[in-house]
C-alpha cells in the first residue's frame, strides 16, 4: 500500500465511524491542499462519495477506509500525518501538513521550487518581522531571479540595501544556477513601507 498521508489507527478507527454514519455506499475521505505552496495553503479532510472522486486522485487504501489524496497536493503532504485525540468531550481530529506551504526540496527538485523553499523558510521569515515578504516572479535563461517584494517591503528606502545584501546574497550562495537577482516591484506605493 502506498502511503501519502500517515493516518494513525486512533484516526482511522474515527474517520471509518464517521463514514459508516453516512449511510452512502462506498463513502470514502479525501485529502488534498488548497493553493498548496503559498502562505494560503489549508490541508482539507472532506468526505467523498463514488461519484465525485477525480481520475487524478491517488488511493490510499487503509484497513478501515479509502483515502483518495489529490495528486496535484502530494508534494506538499510529505511528512503529513491524521491523529485522533480523545478526551473528556469525545477527542478532537488533528492534521498536520509541515510542507503544505512549501514542498521539502533537495538539490535534484527544479530551481524554482528551491528559490521559492529558500524565500519561505529563510528570507521571508526575517522580513515578516517588518511585514514584509519577498516571491519569486521568474528565473530568466541567464540565471537572474526577478522577485517582488510586498507588505513593509514595498516603497521601503532600505530595499536595495535588502536586495543585495540579504537576497541576492543568500540565494547566489545557495543556489548555484542564480547569477543575480532583479526588482520587479512598484516601489512609488510607499502606504505601508518600514522605512519612508
Amino acid at each position: 500500500m502506498t502511503t501519502y498521508v500517515n493516518i494513525t489507527p486512533d484516526a482511522e478507527t474515527y474517520l471509518a465511524e464517521l463514514l459508516e454514519k453516512q449511510n452512502t455506499e462506498g463513502m470514502a475521505v479525501r485529502i488534498f491542499i488548497t493553493q498548496p505552496g503559498t502562505k494560503y495553503a489549508e490541508t482539507c479532510l472532506a468526505y467523498c462519495r463514488p461519484e465525485e472522486v477525480s481520475a487524478n486522485d491517488e488511493l490510499q487504501q487503509m484497513d478501515k477506509l479509502r483515502v483518495y489524496v489529490e495528486a496535484m497536493s502530494i508534494p506538499y503532504l510529505e511528512e503529513s500525518k491524521i491523529d485522533f485525540a480523545k478526551d473528556r468531550m469525545g477527542g478532537q481530529l488533528t492534521i498536520k501538513a509541515p510542507n503544505a506551504k512549501m514542498p521539502k526540496v533537495n538539490a535534484d527538485s527544479p530551481v524554482e521550487e528551491r528559490i521559492n523553499y529558500l524565500l519561505y523558510t529563510e528570507i521571508n521569515p526575517g522580513l515578516a518581522a517588518h511585514g514584509g515578504e519577498v516571491s519569486l516572479v521568474e528565473l530568466t535563461e541567464e540565471g537572474i531571479a526577478v522577485l517582488k517584494f510586498g507588505g513593509g517591503c514595498q516603497g521601503c528606502s532600505a530595499v536595495d540595501m535588502t536586495l543585495k545584501d540579504g537576497v541576492e546574497a543568500s540565494l547566489v550562495a545557495k543556489i548555484p544556477e542564480v547569477t543575480g537577482v532583479r526588482d520587479e516591484t512598484d516601489h512609488s506605493q510607499a502606504d505601508n513601507a518600514y522605512f519612508k
